[in-house]
């Protein structure tokens, strides 16, 4: 499994991603003077950032074990494709925009006044953009953090369980033993009453042959030397 760091870094970069590709798409073409070289700043800083979490990414690769390290390098390199389209539009639309802003030289300095009250209702709009999009970013981040807490309480529960399970197991292993211990006990105690028996039998059995030995002997002693 890859590591926690990339799988975040691959989250945020494409947060990043998506909000540079909106940028260039829809609202670079749609502005124009001050507020289209902010954007256009804007989004250089953004792609260096981008290009920064691909270096962190690939850092992050080299060291996984084989087959998620070719999987990793294999994101990488489409990101960077990626990365490098949006670089080669963002280039494109900076040439276009310079273009226009020579061609129409004149009518930018009459209109310079209304551009840069428009520049600033912008700006104010671009940096509440902005600070919305961050707290996107930090909301996801922190949606991110509450699910792995909540996988992690998930695992230390089944942990729990599991746990539980073995100690019941060992307590009825234990009880088993307590049994087996008993009847050990009892079966010791027959073997040793038998065993008394049979010392008790041997020991009156030799009585009686001593007794019929010795009745034998005054038998033969009576019959034979009586006399």
């Amino acid at each position: 499994m890859s590591s926690e760091k990339f799988e975040n870094l691959q989250e945020d970069y494409n947060i990043l991603f998506d909000d540079l590709k909106k940028k260039i798409d829809n609202r670079i073409s749609r502005c124009s003077g001050e507020e289209k070289k902010q954007l256009i700043r804007d989004v250089e800083r953004g792609l260096e950032e981008a290009g920064e979490m691909l270096h962190d990414m690939e850092a992050e690769a080299r060291p996984a074990p084989g087959t998620y390290r070719t999987n990793m390098n294999q994101k990488i390199r489409n990101y960077s494709k990626e990365l490098e389209k949006l670089k080669r539009d963002l280039k494109r639309m900076s040439t276009s925009a310079a273009s226009a802003e020579l061609f129409t030289g004149g009518t930018y300095q009459r209109d310079n006044v209304d551009n840069e009250i428009t520049s600033m209702k912008t700006n104010q709009r671009k940096t509440l953009i902005q600070g919305t999009e961050s707290l996107n970013r930090a909301s996801a981040s922190v949606d991110r953090s509450h699910r792995i807490a909540a996988e992690t309480d998930e695992i230390g529960v089944g942990i729990i369980e599991e746990l539980g399970g073995q100690k019941e197991q060992l307590i009825r292993t234990r009880d088993k033993l307590d049994n087996m211990d008993a009847n050990l006990g009892r079966s010791r105690k027959i073997l040793n009453s038998m065993a008394r028996r049979v010392m008790t039998n041997k020991m009156i059995l030799m009585a009686i042959i001593l007794v019929e030995l010795v009745v034998l002997g005054i038998v033969v002693w009576w019959k034979f030397f009586k006399k």
